[in-house]
């Protein structure tokens, strides 16, 4: 498999599904709509590659096997549900590309969620759970090997706050298929959530077999220029990724973000970045479709290649996508 550089990811998958009215105050987020309503999560992942977007990443960041397992399910059924995510997003790519036939096709990356999404307390954003590196371990490995087993295309280890988890996930990874990217939410311009230096966690991963790329995600874009400059100086041939929130303040209580964002420079940051040496640019949560499509036209006017423009509107992009989106029935 190769990938053309610069490469644009999505964009926050929350923005879209709330946007749709869905409801996601609830301890496995985005995850619960695996089975409740998998046709919101079509629709999301439809209207980033409508945006641009030439990476998708799937909705399994909290779709764990504990999680699904504390509220019902059976381990066979729950490792069917992170699986879903991924035919979700393929059933998405299948739609966007009989709507645009001209297309490439695009990536699919599948999510790997930190040990505190799982928790739901906000600690993917602090790195202050205390836990042990077998439990670590025992907690991460099955979820990555069914998703390296999957039809993905790659794995993405993302919104990694601590140095631990870090390691563990490096030696996991150190034995799957599929590329893999890790990214990290950092609390600064020079340090990941739990407050070690991101040249010592990119210096960690520099050597790494499976790993293509390192960088941040969920994190203010105030932070990015710097981080890519402190990345750059310990990641060796590594590609660096960075996909921002909008700078927003999350609240763990409620599963909300909240705080003014000026979303209005994406454009401009993206340059920036990418002349800081970014390879693989996106958004997390709070950075939506609109701004998925300024950084794709930013990103056509440094490297020209084919610009693919939004739909006028959500509504629109329903009716468009209609005869290919299927339905689940929940019955």
């Amino acid at each position: 498999m190769s990938i053309t550089y610069p490469l644009l990811l999505d964009g926050g998958l929350s923005n879209e599904l709330e946007r749709q009215g869905c409801d996601l105050n609830q301890k496995l987020w985005s995850a619960k709509l695996l089975e409740s309503n998998p046709e919101a999560i079509i629709l999301a992942h439809l209207a980033y590659l409508e945006s641009g977007a030439e990476c998708i990443i799937t909705s399994s960041y909290q779709a764990t096997l504990p999680g699904f397992m504390a509220i019902g399910y059976d381990e066979d059924s729950a490792k069917g549900l992170i699986l879903k995510s991924v035919q979700l997003a393929e059933e998405a790519r299948s739609c966007f590309l009989s709507l645009n036939p001209q297309a490439s096709k695009p990536l699919i990356a599948a999510s790997i969620g930190p040990y505190g999404a799982y928790l739901a307390d906000g600690s993917e954003y602090r790195g202050d759970y205390i836990i042990s590196d077998q439990d670590l371990t025992d907690f991460h490995q099955p979820r990555i090997n069914l998703l390296d087993d999957s039809t993905a295309n790659l794995l993405a280890c993302e919104t990694i706050p601590g140095f631990q988890e870090a390691k563990v996930l490096s030696e996991i990874l150190k034995n799957v298929k599929k590329p893999t990217w890790v990214s990290f939410s950092c609390k600064d311009g020079q340090h990941i959530s739990d407050g070690t230096p991101i040249e010592q966690c990119a210096a960690h991963f520099a050597d790494h077999p499976t790993i293509f790329a390192i960088g941040v995600n969920c994190t203010s874009p105030e932070f990015i220029s710097e981080l890519i400059r402190s990345i750059k100086t310990k990641s060796g041939n590594k590609k660096i990724i960075v996909y921002p929130n909008s700078g927003a303040v999350y609240h763990a209580e409620s599963k909300t973000w909240s705080g003014l964002s000026d979303l209005s420079s994406c454009a401009t940051m993206v340059k920036e970045w990418m002349d800081l040496g970014a390879d693989i640019i996106g958004g997390c949560c709070g950075i939506g479709p609109e701004q998925i499509t300024s950084m794709s036209k930013a990103m056509v006017e440094l490297f020209p290649k084919k610009i693919l423009v939004a739909l006028d509107s959500f509504s629109e992009l329903r009716q468009a996508a209609a005869p290919c989106v299927p339905y689940y029935d929940r019955s």
